[in-house]
């Protein structure tokens, strides 16, 4: 059945009204949680201003599940559902191009991924009586009955290899690359998917990658024009063809990653116009209780854009880059903590030494009342954006779900932001960084 024209048109609008979600930025977001008998934990956000639902799925089935010799496997499983479905139960089987017209003619969108983390399946459709019920099936069979075709993959595989020869040429992929190595070592979130280990794969490795796709270990989150039992119902129903034991045994525990004891340096020599300069190390876990102290204090440092510490010394004062920028992406283990710039090669001694002292400077003494004042303001000044639209709620939902956070996260997060103090962020970089014991990766120049 292919959506009407009145249906395209109501579609286009809806999409076009999102912006109107916004009022949830500024009233309590009332999150539902409960659990399935097949053992999934469902959130959802009721929003009745549209006619329209969105849905994020996602499993402990990243890539920090993968085996040491085979990186890649997980979003290679994702990405390869969308290649074709099994003929099951009657029905028959789809290739990439009829699966693809199938959501085409339902006006709805479904998507899969997988990051370090997690295997995510997504779903936006209408809710209309004669549309929802076609996309649940769709998403249901796309979820439960991929045929992972030979063919494709072997065509694909051959894809992503000239994508990789090509990114080994640009030097932003060689830094990002050395520097993942160097930060992570063995742990899983260091390793590189290369020619090589494309090769390894085969479908069979896909297939068990995807036996982690289980309705017991599912986390969904859900926004949109459902209630709770319209919302429950779709569960079941999505999670319908997926294996149900009811209760999952525990996974094996993945090893933490592990703290540096030196510095490192890795200087890649490449002909470039700007020399690529990351420098950092292990973070925190998005768990940690430091978390907001560690948000607002990066903000000063790096993470504010134009009103950082970083900005002000090594672009401001001394012209050594046109941005200069440093983050946090914690995740169930110890991501990154990364400064990052780009700079004239016969600069680059300078400018990583000036990013040191920076760094150095504001672990020691944190920041000064002006510098939290100014970012507390932003932070908070800037929220509204963070949850304005269906999707930007669903992705921080979803995020509440995979990292157990408390329901009212949303509600309080102004609030906590607010509380932070100089002392406290000076104290939490000091537990987290150690400036003596950072990795610098240079491409394009010698440090």
């Amino acid at each position: 059945m292919r959506i009407t024209s009145h249906q395209k048109t109501a579609a286009r609008a809806a999409l076009a009204a999102l912006v109107l979600f916004c009022g949830h930025a500024f009233a309590a977001i009332p999150i539902q949680r409960w659990t399935q008998p097949s053992g999934a934990a469902v959130y959802l956000v009721e929003s009745q201003t549209l006619p329209m639902v969105d849905v994020r799925l996602e499993f402990d089935a990243g890539g920090r599940r993968d085996p040491a010799d085979k990186p890649g496997r997980a979003s290679i499983a994702a990405s390869m559902t969308s290649k074709g479905l099994e003929a099951r139960d009657g029905r028959p089987a789809l290739d990439e191009n009829q699966l693809s017209e199938a959501w085409a003619d339902l006006g709805a969108t479904f998507g899969a991924g997988a990051s370090s983390d997690r295997m995510s399946f997504t779903m936006r459709s209408l809710t209309y009586p004669d549309v929802l019920p076609k996309a649940i099936d769709l998403a249901s069979r796309q979820m439960g009955e991929p045929s992972f075709p030979d063919a494709i993959w072997q065509r694909d595989r051959q894809r992503m290899a000239a994508a990789i020869r090509e990114a080994n040429t640009k030097p932003a992929t060689l830094a990002s690359r050395a520097f993942a190595s160097a930060v992570f070592g063995t742990h899983p979130y260091g390793n590189e998917v290369t020619e090589a280990s494309l090769g390894r794969i085969a479908v069979q490795d896909m297939r068990d990658a995807y036996k982690l796709v289980q309705a017991c270990r599912a986390k969904v989150t859900i926004v949109g024009a459902v209630n709770r039992a319209q919302a429950d119902a779709l569960v079941t129903a999505i999670l319908g063809r997926l294996p149900s034991a009811g209760k999952c045994e525990p996974l094996p525990d993945v090893a933490e990653v592990v703290a540096l004891t030196a510095p490192v340096v890795k200087a890649i020599p490449f002909a470039s116009a700007q020399a690529h300069v990351l420098i950092g190390q292990p973070g925190y876990k998005r768990n940690d209780p430091d978390y907001f102290l560690l948000l607002v204090g990066n903000y000063v440092l790096g993470g504010g854009g134009f009103v950082s510490r970083l900005t002000d010394e090594v672009r401001e004062k001394r012209g050594l880059s046109y941005s200069v920028y440093s983050y946090f992406a914690p995740g169930l283990h110890a991501g990154a903590f990364t400064i990052g710039l780009q700079t004239r090669p016969d600069q680059t001694a300078q400018a990583v030494k000036v990013a040191r002292d920076v760094l150095a400077g504001y672990v020691a003494g944190g920041p000064t009342d002006v510098e939290l004042k100014a970012a507390k303001d932003n932070l908070i000044g800037g929220f509204p954006l963070l949850i304005d639209s269906n999707r930007k709620l669903l992705d921080n939902v979803a995020n509440i779900a995979w990292y157990d956070l408390p329901l009212d996260y949303l509600d309080t997060w102004t609030s906590r932001v607010q509380r932070v103090t100089a002392a406290e962020i000076k104290a939490a970089f000091g537990r987290k960084l150690q400036p003596e014991r950072m990795v610098i990766v240079t491409v394009g120049a010698a440090v």
